[in-house]
């Protein structure tokens, strides 16, 4: 591990975010916290793939011109109702019609990927959209174990997890380019990127993406805060371990070149309506798409009258109620004061929202709701 560490802290800042560049956002409007969007790119029945994409770029777009800081995809398979599997393909389009808003994943799944691979796709987007792309890393599937076990082309999957650390600090030197002398790799460099700037007449951009840890548990809490990078907590499936993940990575950080203080966000299950009962309609097709996930029946996101006419067991509906337990919604000034109430409670620096539901046109109007609660600016 303190190898690792001295990946990331040491060297001039030519191939480093500088303290914080990147990754501190700045609060909008009536906003406490950055306010930030992560994406699943939901298909809901009787839609397409590609008109949940359309609908993908709908809400970067929308963001963008309300001043949300930044706007993540993350990786999933198998899943019929999420077509987020290729977070690096998705990033390019979203980066082609928008200007100004973060783009990063959250996240690839480390595990699943050849860091170099990594490297290369998140060069690429960085030299598509300079200085706007953020590498979120997790080291789960983002998967079941037979689709994993596809993935990896092996059965071993621990250790993929258990690999982790040494996985990221090979992917950190293939992103700064900085093997030593006598590495097996180290005359393999990862392009786009800083091996451009030493060719003769090259000329290389000073930025190179921040790497984030993500997490549901103490693990990467506590790596992340050990090497001093920012993480992402996903409160939004596992909230009963959001406070003592924040907790230890503030106690195990250690400054380092890309922060000198903690930086968390977390991801927010959120979803605002022009009433309640429209806000309860609406997020319920997300809680039953869940039920069929987690009792190995993932499919289509169900449309609001389907989720309506469903009769839940008892044991689902206390799944159902547990689950909508820790999703904020309602009108816009009760999903606002439930993000405050959420801000202040955990200390997050960021509040990152995800907005699950069928259609697109529910999504969108929920994160426009949100900024006029707000006060962010007036879209263009």
């Amino acid at each position: 591990m303190d190898d690792i560490r001295r990946d990331e802290t040491s060297g001039d800042a030519s191939g480093r975010a500088a303290d914080g560049d990147g990754i501190r956002g700045a609060a909008a409007g009536t906003a406490s916290v950055p306010l930030s969007v992560l994406d699943l790119v939901t298909v809901g029945q009787g839609r397409t793939a590609t008109q949940a994409l359309r609908t993908s770029v709908e809400i970067a777009k929308l963001t963008e011109s309300r001043g949300f800081h930044r706007f993540w995809v993350a990786e999933h398979h198998s899943m019929p109702g999420v077509a987020s599997s290729s977070p690096a393909v998705i990033l390019a389009h979203i980066a082609a019609h928008t200007e100004r808003i973060r783009l990063g994943s959250g996240g690839v799944m480390l595990p699943n990927h050849a860091p170099l691979v990594i490297a290369e796709q998140f060069g690429t987007l960085e030299a598509m959209a300079p200085g706007r792309i953020d590498l979120g890393l997790g080291r789960a599937p983002g998967t079941d174990g037979a689709t994993a076990a596809a993935l990896r082309r092996t059965d071993r999957l621990n250790d993929g997890a258990d690999d982790f650390p040494q996985q990221l600090m090979e992917l950190i030197r293939f992103l700064d380019d900085d093997f030593p002398d006598g590495h097996p790799y180290a005359r393999i460099h990862a392009v786009p990127g800083p091996v451009q700037a030493t060719s003769p007449g090259g000329v290389q951009s000073a930025h190179r993406p921040p790497v984030w840890l993500l997490g549901s548990s103490g693990f990467s809490a506590r790596l992340a805060g050990t090497l001093g990078l920012p993480f992402a907590f996903a409160h939004h499936f596992s909230a009963q371990n959001t406070i003592p993940a924040l907790d230890l990575y503030r106690e195990s950080f250690r400054p380092s070149a890309v922060l000198d203080a903690p930086y968390a966000l977390i991801g927010v299950s959120a979803l605002a309506a022009d009433d309640e009962r429209e806000a309860r309609r609406q997020v319920l097709t997300g809680a039953l798409s869940m039920v069929r996930l987690r009792t190995g029946r993932p499919g289509l996101i169900p449309s609001p009258e389907e989720a309506a006419a469903y009769d839940f067991s008892p044991m689902e509906r206390e799944f159902v109620d547990g689950w909508l337990a820790n999703v904020i919604h309602g009108t816009a000034d009760e999903v606002r004061t439930g993000l405050d109430d959420l801000a202040k409670r955990t200390g997050a620096d960021e509040l990152m929202i995800t907005a699950n539901a069928h259609g697109g046109d529910a999504r969108l109007r929920s994160y426009g709701l949100i900024a006029d609660a707000y006060g962010l600016p007036a879209g263009s």
